[in-house]
Order: structure tokens, then C-alpha cells, then sequence
């Protein structure tokens, strides 16, 4: 794994207001930056830790609104952890920002496996996440686009599940996906979890290379917009400020599964 080109580029998305947990979250303090949880940090400082081992991890970029650029530095230097900051102009959705994302590894090497995280996530058994993602990354350097699931605690119908398909034999542990279901009833829940349905923690491993191809195959206008942006951004600081113009372009879609 010490070989540079084995990495994995961490990408972290830090979008959102955080209205839903107001006033403990709110646009001026979005929840990921928070202490909500760990009185030790926030849950995107929690996340950067991580993937903070440099035998595995390449140096993380975020992708942060411009209103938070200052708290994500902030809360980086109090992790004692260097990341690369790109920050968008207006939110486009997750879809643009993971174009963004492919753009930035593929100029590292366009093998380069990404990983695309949340800033809100509270994962407590970092040793499970980190051979999670490492048998994922297996699989993604072979040509697949991989998600993790996360093993269901109760019947949820505000999260999507994941019904497991064959098993990949160049991933230890990892399986093709027969189907994603989104936001199911109660019953349906019961019934997806009662089969080994997992919970989408909408988490990606891909290749750079791959995922621009499928962008361009399926989303071209977001990668032509995202491309646009990446070429003609300013660096200000230690921040990469994505071309409003040309980002403003991008369809506001979701990077969804189906």
C-alpha cells in the first residue's frame, strides 16, 4: 500500500444547512461541524480522522459551500490534518460535486480510486469501516463502482437499502447489487431486512477514469459544467473557488443509484 498509486483520495462532501437539527444546526453552523455528538469534535472533523493513515489514504479534498471555507480550515488545523478545499459557488446537488471530485483525482492519475464520504456520518467501529473500505477498493480498482452498506438496527423508511446480488470474486466479502429500494413502508422494511437487505450509507468507491466515462455517458451536461468550473477556478488562500458561471450550468441532480 505504499505505493502512491494505491491510495485512496478521500473526497468529503460537506453541503447542506443543517436545518433539520436547528438551533443546535443551522446555516451559519451546519451539523457536520457541530458538536453534536463527540465532545471532542465534529462529525466532519471525526471523518477526517478516518482516513487519515497515509499508508492508505491519499491527502482528502472537501467540497464545502464557500460560506463555510473558513470553518472547514478551522476545524482541519484542530484535527492536525492538510486537505485540498474546493468550494462551490451554489449547490448543485451531489452529482456535480462528485463529477468535481473525479475531475480533481484524475489529475493525481486517472486510476486514482476515490472515495466519496459524508461530513454527518457517526461511525463507531472505525476498524469495520476501514476493511469495508478497503475490500471495496478492490473492487473499484477492477472496474466497478462500489457503495457500502450498513447493517439495518431497526426498520427504517427514511433510509434506501441494498438487496445483495452474487458475490465478486475480486473483492473479499463484497457483492454485486441486484436492486436498490428506496425509502420503503414499514412492511417493506421488515421484509428487505428479514432477506439481508443492507441500509445505502451513500458512500462511492470508483475509479476517476471511470466514473468521468459515466458522467459522460449519462451526465454529460454535469461533467462538461463541473469540468468547466475545475479549469477556470481561482485559488484564494488555500482555497479553490469553483467558477460560479460555468458551475451554475450544472443540472441540480443527485448522484442516485439505480
Amino acid at each position: 500500500m505504499s505505493n502512491f498509486a494505491y491510495h485512496i483520495l478521500p473526497v468529503i462532501l460537506c453541503g447542506g444547512s443543517g436545518t433539520r437539527l436547528w438551533p443546535a444546526s443551522r446555516e451559519s453552523m451546519p451539523k457536520q461541524f457541530a458538536r453534536l455528538v463527540d465532545e471532542a469534535g465534529s462529525t466532519f472533523q471525526a471523518t477526517v480522522k478516518r482516513v487519515a493513515d497515509a499508508a492508505i489514504f491519499a491527502r482528502p479534498a472537501v467540497i464545502a459551500a464557500a460560506e463555510s471555507r473558513f470553518i472547514v480550515a478551522e476545524q482541519l488545523a484542530r484535527a492536525g490534518i492538510s486537505g485540498d478545499i474546493i468550494l462551490e459557488p451554489a449547490g448543485r446537488d451531489s452529482a456535480a460535486a462528485v463529477a468535481v471530485a473525479a475531475l480533481h483525482a484524475a489529475r493525481q492519475g486517472p486510476e486514482t480510486v476515490v472515495l466519496i464520504m459524508a461530513a454527518d456520518h457517526v461511525i463507531g467501529d472505525t476498524a469495520a469501516f476501514g476493511a469495508s473500505v478497503h475490500a471495496a477498493a478492490a473492487g473499484a480498482r477492477a472496474g466497478y463502482t462500489m457503495t457500502l452498506g450498513v447493517e439495518p438496527t431497526r426498520r427504517a423508511t427514511d433510509y434506501g437499502y441494498i438487496r445483495r446480488g452474487r458475490a465478486l470474486p475480486e473483492a473479499d466479502g463484497a457483492f454485486a447489487v441486484e436492486r436498490f429500494v428506496e425509502k420503503p413502508d414499514a412492511d417493506g422494511a421488515e421484509a428487505l431486512i428479514a432477506e439481508g437487505a443492507l441500509w445505502n450509507s451513500g458512500y462511492f468507491l470508483f475509479r476517476a477514469d471511470l466514473m468521468l466515462a459515466e458522467l459522460e455517458a449519462h451526465a454529460p451536461e454535469v461533467l462538461a459544467a463541473a469540468r468547466a468550473a475545475l479549469e477556470f477556478a481561482n485559488t484564494d488562500l488555500d482555497f479553490v473557488r469553483l467558477d460560479a458561471k460555468a458551475f451554475a450550468k450544472a443540472p441540480k441532480i443527485s448522484m442516485t443509484t439505480r
